[in-house]
């Protein structure tokens, strides 16, 4: 009688241990696939089971990425595009929004479009599409960006304008473009509206003069980087391998949505013409980090997207320190969903609101290191365990190794003793050499700031750094740069420099 009271209590506790019953990982055979066609992510925490991610087992190819900076984000973005480019023979797409993926892609032979340095879009192209459809995705992304859809009017008049300015090119509205004829650009609608305006006849002057205006602030002389004919051709980069198109020089974040807009508008039609392909795999991969205004909104094409790419081989990578930036409808829809370190509470909240996994995973996210990971996996057939597991580390093409800059409260700088750390920027090994060579620094000398940072085990105060690099005779102008690259302000470069001084 002892013995089986003893059973039953054994048996009761084990029924209350999920991990023990349940094991939080998918059966090996959902994670383990034809390694000539699928990309080793990594290891499983509990079993050890080599992971590798094919577009063939989920819903669709596309891809989510959170976590804090320094925990591996674009680590784990650069290693899949590599890896699918291997398998594949993918191309890939990066909408670079701060310039951090320029020196990756140069080394490895990349092809790089700067836009505002040389390089223009006219978001008026038509790529083959008809110009009554152009007409409405320059209005969505007008919508997206500025605040017309509170104007009716003014929206009408603008796209009237913008259908007339095709008809005055000589462009049916409702037949699809040929290419031989060069599409009308913003300055010519614009031209429209002030030719209405000085008619004088319109009954709504105020209106007439407020859409003139909306539309000034992309046609400006010196900030007219989309009313101008482009010079390149986005449909050709889908397919021209590595690609990252840099937003950075742009003057602010809604010049940078509406260049994003446009390429994936673009993209979007030319997978729909190119239609489906049994041999074509995985034909490109397109990159959005860091763009919230395009991945937070509904209307954005990015939805679109995620919705329909599997239809036609062609994935979205999305990626953010801030999950709240990408829209849920993203997450409920995206294939794969890879969550770094998450450090805010809110943060978590949301993540496990959109993809509802246990608290056990939501406890193992908020313990993680660098280039620890959950993965979310939605399965193209029906499944009886849990979607979501951890992987011990991402395993990339180079170590994963992360150097932290610290700032300190450098308010004082008489007083030498100890301050509070405010804040850390973390980096990867390859992120910050390629911040080291863009401030001008040659490779012997990058070697010796990574050995001084190697000996404080690769966390070191900022005023310690800016010393060892002034005592290597290393120029002010490319420490500023450096430290104006990591994100710290003149104030603050300032107060460092008269620290070390």
């Amino acid at each position: 009688m002892t013995l089986l009271r003893v059973q039953n209590l054994m048996s009761n506790e084990l029924s209350k241990r999920t991990f023990l019953s349940r094991p939080p990982e998918p059966p090996f055979e959902f994670l383990i696939n034809d390694p000539s066609d699928s990309v080793f992510i990594g290891m499983t925490k509990i079993f050890d089971i080599p992971f590798t991610w094919t577009y063939t087992t989920v819903t669709n190819p596309h891809i989510a990425v959170v976590g804090i900076t320094g925990a591996g984000k674009s680590f784990f973005v650069k290693t899949f595009l590599t890896r699918a480019s291997y398998i594949w023979n993918t191309n890939a797409i990066i909408i670079d929004w701060a310039g951090e993926y320029l020196s990756w892609v140069r080394q490895s032979g990349g092809v790089i479009v700067s836009l505002a340095k040389g390089d223009y879009i006219n978001i008026m192209d038509l790529s083959g599409m008809k110009p009554i459809d152009r007409a409405k995705q320059i209005m969505n992304s007008l919508d997206i960006l500025t605040d017309i859809s509170n104007y009716p009017e003014q929206r009408r008049l603008t796209a009237e304008a913008i259908e007339q300015a095709y008809l005055n090119a000589g462009f049916p509205l409702a037949t699809p473009a040929s290419s031989e004829k060069e599409a009308p650009t913003l300055k010519d609608v614009t031209s429209l509206l002030e030719e209405k305006m000085q008619e004088g006849t319109y009954q709504y002057p105020a209106e007439l003069e407020n859409a003139i205006y909306r539309l000034r602030q992309f046609t400006r002389e010196g900030e007219d980087y989309f009313s101008r004919k482009s010079t390149i051709d986005i449909g050709k980069l889908s397919s021209s391998g590595l690609v990252a198109i840099d937003l950075s020089g742009l003057p602010d974040e809604s010049f940078r949505a509406m260049a994003a807009l446009f390429i994936l508008q673009t993209l979007k039609e030319k997978m729909r013409m190119e239609g489906w392909s049994a041999s074509k795999g995985l034909k490109a991969l397109v990159v959005l980090d860091e763009a919230w205004k395009v991945a937070g909104d509904e209307r954005s094409d990015a939805i679109t997207i995620v919705r329909e790419g599997r239809k036609y081989q062609f994935g979205l990578i999305v990626a953010s320190q801030n999950p709240t930036d990408i829209n849920e409808a993203i997450f409920s829809n995206v294939g794969t969903t890879v969550m770094l370190r998450i450090r805010f509470e809110k943060f978590m909240k949301y993540m496990q609101g959109s993809l509802n996994f246990s608290d056990y995973i939501r406890s193992e996210i908020g313990k993680f290191g660098v280039g620890q990971a959950a993965v979310d996996m939605s399965f193209n057939t029906a499944v009886q365990f849990p979607n979501v597991f951890i992987l011990d580390r991402i395993v990339g093409e180079v170590p994963l190794d992360t150097y932290t800059i610290a700032i300190a409260e450098v308010l004082n700088p008489d007083e030498l003793a100890e301050r509070s750390i405010v804040k850390e920027y973390s980096f990867e090994k390859i992120d910050l050499n390629s911040k080291l060579v863009e401030s001008g620094l040659g490779s012997e000398v990058i070697g010796k700031i990574f050995a001084k940072m190697d000996e404080k085990n690769r966390l070191i105060d900022v005023r310690e750094m800016v010393k060892s690099m002034v005592d290597m005779n290393i120029g002010r102008d490319s420490i500023v740069s450096l430290l104006r690259s990591i994100g710290l302000s003149d104030i603050l470069i300032t107060r460092i420099f008269t620290y070390v001084r």
